[in-house]
């Protein structure tokens, strides 16, 4: 402690116990340029002036600690400026600190003093202020943003600089309204933007949001419920907390509003409000039961006795909020000490009377008498965490300016002129200024920017101790570590109307509020492209998602690729069909001569094994990717060797049938024909037929090649389109005519004792090659289109096949394996042998 503190100290147990002080004449000081103040150095025992009939000023009997501590810091601030070089040298600056009791009719008052012209008491009604000299060059304060808003406009009219150190409503940054106001502490703005970062960041994002019913309240809670609103934050109750006069309608209302916020099931709630309203809305809190809730403080009640000691609060939750974080000012203890002291001391108060007579209490009552009659005890208990910074500040800042209006440098200020008040109003707009060190600038508007400190309630001995576990500086930076909760093992607490959703899914409100959702999947072919999505977006035509996905990915092309299963194993049924056809033509080749091949029809046989061969090549036109000419040679390459073979099929049934239901005579002559060279005209017709529906299907309903985004969900399919499925059909009418006659030549020719029976081979063939196609057809529509071109391939083959196994294998067995029955008698019915012959071997048989 310093040697004053220690005489004052010393003074004071000297000057009796319940003696009284004179702390109260510590609050004027005379000087070349006096600085005028508004503090709420006591408060009102009973605030209601509904009834208030008479122009009177309340009772203010209750000392309010916070306000001392503010003037004191103003005080201190003025008596650093003078004894300091730095700033208006050679000049001593002066206060007039007065009591509002925090209301505007105890505020106006001091107002009116303080515009009263210099060294009088009168304040004149002229039409130009220019010249106009008041008693004070600019006011510090008042605290109270609802008193700001009355003295702001008051002042402004005689453009008075008026810098505050705790109004901080939006409402003051209007300069048409509010020309000559700046203050030392953020606009509610900053903080209510802190607030909506603090939710966010905790995922909080279902909330009651209440404020005091006064000015402070309502524009701090409008603030916050615009912002909170753009930011994704869903206000579940929003109300006002009643200021009432009577005793039972304010406990109505409260108890109303407290209902409705444990109806809404909100875990965290946010409280704009004045410290006496914070007070008694949690006095009836306590009394409903309102469960232990996150409560998030605005600056005003965060670090207020009149909460802080209210008893039964560490049953109320989680109390946390953003505080101005200023320079340290760890002297101001000491210094209010010293203040205390020198009040006891007699022969202090004795120099204080003689001079600075007393007279402006006869007109605005005393400044301050309970201030007179208090301890050290009595603010001790505001002195750790009071934001005294604030208001030395603001002396700071109207020092600057009138240092700089002065033209002042180190030695001295040599404009010797009387400055008036709005000329320092000119400096002070966007004026910089290092109160302890630390650089503050007021703007256009007349703020400041400052950071915040995040405060956290920790608990101890019946009262809280605010906690540092974070900051604000335009972005939230939290140290979780520190922070400690009311749930129990301390968990985090969850404030949200709907669980959050999982990855890939969207929300689809429910009801009014966008906090109340279903989480919905987005389904395969789209996707959730950002975290704050309503809808899932569709994936591009070239891309696919699954579901519940979060991107889209690329599609493949889709065909019948050749190294797909059903490729191979297709490929190695060609393989089997190809072989036993280049057999079977090799063998014909070799036997051209023999009596089974010139039975088969000889030439003709082997130009029906050709064509057979040329049919199962053609199925190498389906797999891969489809092109325009694989797409338009598929059907022409397909049943133009399949005609050929048919009709040398026909040619054999032919023959068959003249010989067994025919005369003889005519069978001879007939049987020339068909055994002929004229024979061959048939094949042409029949090829010719065929040639001529192929191309009226390629001109008139050519297929194309077709990419299918829609008939895959994560692939492309790439095939051939037919145009016309009618016309599809009528590529096979030359093939089913032919096949239908060479089956009704057949099916009903009887077997002849000692002979080959060919008819059978081709009634089966036939039968075969119908149950191949007929089956061809409900497979085929059935199928999915992905695999249709597998379908056509195995019916393809099969058909082959079923004419390969039917008609020509049979008798490559027979010159493979027994050759003694390649004889005439056996193939040709006795032509090229006897008859004996013949009966013998069908004896035999």
């Amino acid at each position: 402690m310093s040697g004053l503190a220690l005489l004052g100290l010393t003074a004071l147990l000297g000057h009796g116990v319940g003696a009284p002080l004179c702390l109260s004449r510590q609050l004027r000081m005379p000087g070349d340029y006096v600085l005028g103040g508004l503090f709420p150095l006591r408060t009102a025992e009973d605030a209601d002036l509904s009834g208030r009939t008479q122009p009177n000023t309340p009772v203010c009997s209750r000392f309010s600690a916070p306000g001392l501590l503010w003037a004191l810091a103003v005080k201190m601030a003025v008596e650093e400026i003078n004894r300091s070089s730095a700033l208006l040298p050679g000049l001593r600056l002066g206060f007039d600190l007065f009591d509002t009791c925090s209301e505007s009719v105890v505020a106006m008052k001091p107002s009116l003093m303080f515009m009263a012209k210099a060294g009088s008491r009168d304040v004149a009604a002229d039409c130009d202020y220019t010249q106009y000299q008041p008693r004070v060059l600019a006011v510090i304060g008042p605290h109270s943003s609802e008193l700001a808003i009355v003295t702001g406009k008051f002042f402004g009219f005689f453009l008075i600089p008026q810098v505050s150190y705790g109004a901080s409503t939006e409402q003051l940054s209007n300069r048409e309204v509010f020309p000559s106001f700046f203050r030392t502490v953020p606009s509610d703005r900053v903080q209510a933007v802190a607030m909506v970062e603090l939710l966010q960041e905790f995922r909080w994002n279902w909330v009651a949001a209440l404020g005091s019913d006064d000015e402070y309240g309502r524009q701090g809670l409008s603030l916050f419920s615009r912002i909170a609103n753009t930011r994704g934050i869903c206000i579940a109750h929003e109300g006002l907390v009643p200021l009432s006069p009577a005793p039972h309608a304010q406990a109505d209302a409260t108890l109303g509003l407290l209902q409705r916020v444990n109806q809404s099931s909100v875990q965290v709630v946010v409280l704009f409000a004045s410290a006496r309203t914070a007070r008694t809305f949690f006095i009836y809190s306590l009394r409903c039961g309102l469960s232990p809730k996150v409560w998030v403080a605005s600056e005003a009640w965060l670090t207020s006795d009149l909460v802080m000691t209210l008893p039964g609060m560490d049953k109320m939750g989680t109390v946390l909020g953003f505080l101005q974080r200023g320079a340290p000012m760890p002297e101001f203890s000491s210094y209010v000490q010293t203040c205390l002291a020198l009040a006891a001391d007699p022969a202090h108060c004795a120099s204080l009377e003689t001079e600075q007579p007393g007279r402006d209490e006869q007109v605005v009552g005393p400044r301050c008498s309970q201030c007179d009659h208090i301890t050290l005890q009595n603010v001790s208990a505001d002195l750790p965490n009071h934001q005294a910074f604030a208001a030395y500040a603001a002396v700071y800042g109207v020092a600057q300016a009138l240092h700089n209006t002065l033209l002042c440098n180190a030695s001295g200020c040599p404009s010797r002129e009387r400055v008036q008040p709005w000329q320092l109003l000119e400096n002070m707009i966007n004026l910089t200024f290092r109160p302890h060190g630390l650089p503050m600038r007021f703007d256009d508007s007349g703020n400041v920017e400052m950071g915040y400190d995040l405060k956290l309630w920790v608990w101890q001995d019946r009262k809280p101790q605010p906690r540092t576990v974070g900051a604000f500086d335009g972005s939230l930076q939290l140290q979780r570590s520190r922070m400690h909760w009311h749930t129990p093992g301390s968990e985090e607490p969850v404030s949200q109307c709907s669980r959050q959703c999982e990855e890939g899914q969207v929300r689809r409100a429910k009801g009014y509020h966008s906090c109340c959702y279903d989480c919905v999947d987005c389904k395969a072919g789209s996707y959730k492209s950002n975290s704050d999505d309503l809808t899932c977006t569709q994936c591009d035509e070239d891309k696919w998602s699954p579901d519940r996905s979060l991107h889209c990915f690329p599609r493949k092309f889709k065909f019948l690729a050749w190294g797909e299963l059903i490729v191979l194993l297709l490929l190695l049924l060609l393989g089997l069909a190809l072989g036993l056809v280049l057999v079977a033509l090799g063998l014909f080749v070799q036997h051209r001569d023999s009596p089974l091949v010139l039975a088969s029809g000889g030439p003709q046989a082997v130009f029906s094994l050709a064509c057979l061969s040329m049919a199962c090549i053609s199925v190498l036109l389906i797999p891969g990717r489809p092109s325009r000419t694989s797409c338009l040679a598929q059907q022409p390459l397909l049943h133009l060797p399949l005609t050929g073979c048919l009709s040398t099929l026909l040619l054999q049934a032919a023959d068959i049938f003249v010989e067994s239901q025919l005369p003889l005579s005519w069978a001879d002559r007939l049987r020339g024909h068909l055994r002929g060279p004229r024979a061959w005209l048939v094949v042409l017709l029949a090829m010719l037929a065929e040639a001529a529906l192929c191309v009226w299907y390629l001109v008139g309903f050519p297929p194309e090649v077709v990419t299918d985004w829609q008939v895959l969900p994560t692939e492309v399919l790439v095939h051939c389109y037919v145009r016309s499925w009618v016309s599809f059909g009528l590529v096979h009418v030359t093939n089913i005519i032919l096949a239908s006659l060479c089956f009704l030549g057949t099916f009903l020719v009887p077997s002849q004792p000692g002979r080959y029976n060919s008819a059978r081979g081709l009634t089966f063939a036939m039968l075969s090659y119908f149950i191949t196609w007929i089956s061809f057809v409900p497979l085929f529509a059935n199928t999915h289109v992905a695999y249709q071109p597998a379908v056509q391939m195995g019916a393809n083959l099969f058909c082959v096949l079923g004419i390969l196994a039917t008609v020509y294998l049979p008798k490559c067995f027979l010159l493979l394996w027994q050759p003694e029955r390649n004889t005439p008698e056996f193939f040709l019915g006795g032509r090229g042998g006897s008859r004996g012959g013949n009966e013998t071997q069908g004896k035999n048989e």
